[in-house]
């Protein structure tokens, strides 16, 4: 079965543009704070195979979306490097020990994926059996950059004073977990694809935070190489990839040379200025801004269908929110843009 989704990754034709949202299994469903509530947190939800697969399925079970995302977090690395990581309600993950030595960076050990993250690649292939090829399962990680970001400051920060002064003063420092962090990804997505992962996707949440040479320099390179170590083919079948920069917008050209097949865009940058950027090299993946959302379906729709329109009539469109949907998104809105984006060829046709 082809599915639209792997189609467009590839800058193929497909019968409609296919679409996913970031962080479609999530708060704004009530099933999912149902599920929440009975798991206790959200880690152990996380960590509970099968109840991570029942929330994986649930926004597909309601929408006609092209894609599933496995329900996981950027942090299960850190977590499995025996970190300390709580989540706190209202202020998000905290670790009580942020790594600020090399001696603490040094003794990190990284973690085996079947062993101490064994309960995600269950997970991947409890819902990979449970969607029976209905549509593609994404797998993904957080970026080296993005989740260093984490370690050091110890939770999110306005300002990560902390992890850019050790860019400045220690970049050895800095660069050892870097790396670290770059060959537990690697391990990581390789054994989600071995699960049954179809589509593999890098958020770097963080990385626009750098100037142009820092984040070329402590982000992009990172993802570069975790890029080249993937084992993407699979039973003569290339796994695509996606890479996410929030505020990315200025960098484009050079993740266009990174090795992935998609970038994703948050919605500070037009589409169609994206696409002169990076002409056929690479799909885009966006960008609609997730703060329309809370509106109404008329703007819904416009802001939609401007984005569609401003991409033009080529291959290699995936839509998608510009950032993951937030929880006060009433489920209908979110049925009125997959309709949206699904009707849009029956108006316009394709290429």
């Amino acid at each position: 079965m082809k599915h639209r989704l792997i189609q467009a990754l590839h800058r193929q034709p497909v019968d409609k543009i296919p679409i996913w949202l970031m962080r479609q299994a999530g708060r704004y469903l009530p099933e999912y704070r149902k599920i929440r509530a009975q798991a206790g947190d959200f880690f152990t939800l996380c960590k509970t195979p099968e109840l991570a697969c029942e929330v994986t399925l649930q926004p597909l079970q309601r929408f006609d979306l092209d894609a599933a995302i496995i329900f996981s977090d950027i942090l299960t690395i850190p977590d499995a490097m025996q970190l300390e990581l709580q989540f706190i309600t209202g202020e998000g993950p905290r670790f009580t020990d942020p790594l600020r030595t090399y001696k603490a960076i040094d003794k990190l050990a990284i973690p085996d994926p079947e062993d101490d993250l064994g309960y995600v690649m269950q997970a991947i292939r409890l819902t990979k059996q449970a969607l029976a090829n209905k549509v593609p399962l994404i797998g993904f990680a957080g970026s080296p950059w993005t989740i260093a970001c984490y370690m050091v400051e110890g939770g999110s920060s306005k300002n990560f004073a902390v992890i850019k002064k050790m860019l400045y003063d220690e970049p050895q420092i800095l660069t050892l977990l870097l790396q670290k962090l770059a060959d537990s990804i690697v391990l990581y997505l390789n054994a989600q694809i071995a699960a049954g992962a179809d589509v593999i996707m890098l958020f770097d949440t963080w990385g626009g935070i750098l100037t142009p040479n820092a984040y070329r320099e402590f982000s992009l390179y990172y993802m570069h190489n975790i890029l080249q170590r993937l084992h993407l083919q699979q039973n003569k079948h290339h796994i695509p990839t996606i890479l996410f920069t929030k505020y990315g917008g200025n960098w484009l050209q050079d993740i266009a040379n990174s090795g992935c097949d998609a970038i994703g865009l948050d919605w500070t940058i037009d589409i169609a200025t994206a696409r002169q950027l990076v002409g056929d090299k690479v799909a885009l993946q966006g960008n609609l801004d997730p703060s329309i959302m809370m509106t109404n379906t008329d703007s819904i729709i416009a802001a939609a269908t401007k984005i569609l329109a401003d991409y033009g009539k080529h291959p290699g469109h995936i839509f998608n929110l510009g950032h993951g949907i937030t929880p006060d998104v009433p489920p209908e809105h979110v049925a009125a843009l997959i309709e949206t984006v699904h009707d849009y060829h029956k108006n316009v046709g394709f290429y």
